[in-house]
């Protein structure tokens, strides 16, 4: 057993290809023996979100503060909030993010397929995508 605390792991701001916006990374979990499941807690400031994108196994989000965002391609833009748990199907194409005016953090699991790819990123959601709620 390990206890990874408080403090070894530093926030990491997350990279403009990826993101609109400023967003925060903290890895919660990867498995040095088996790293093809990643759990990160991911916080949007207001207006932040993801670049559209897809996962080849899927993706679990569970919200645990603030208010924010998700869309599956060709569906309307939907609200989330704390507690609400979002399953993303394999290869799905989305975004998430939070709210114009509210932080959003969620937890992020997805797992690598047999090529260890876990996400796939694609282009930047627009203003006008982003608005269309």
């Amino acid at each position: 057993m390990k206890i990874m605390k408080n403090g070894e792991r530093a926030s990491i701001k997350g990279p403009a290809d990826w993101f609109t916006g400023t967003v925060w990374l903290n890895e919660i979990a990867t498995k040095p023996d088996s790293p093809r499941v990643r759990c990160v807690c991911v916080t949007f400031e207001p207006g932040a979100r993801t670049a559209w994108h897809t996962h080849p196994l899927g993706q679990v989000l569970h919200v645990l503060s603030g208010s924010g965002l998700v869309q599956a391609e060709g569906q309307p833009v939907r609200q989330i909030h704390p507690g609400d748990t979002v399953l993303i199907a394999p290869n799905e194409r989305h975004w998430h993010g939070a709210g114009p005016e509210n932080i959003m953090t969620h937890l992020a699991l997805q797992e690598a397929n047999a090529e260890g790819v876990q996400v796939i990123w694609m282009e930047k959601v627009t203003d006008a995508q982003y608005a269309a709620r």
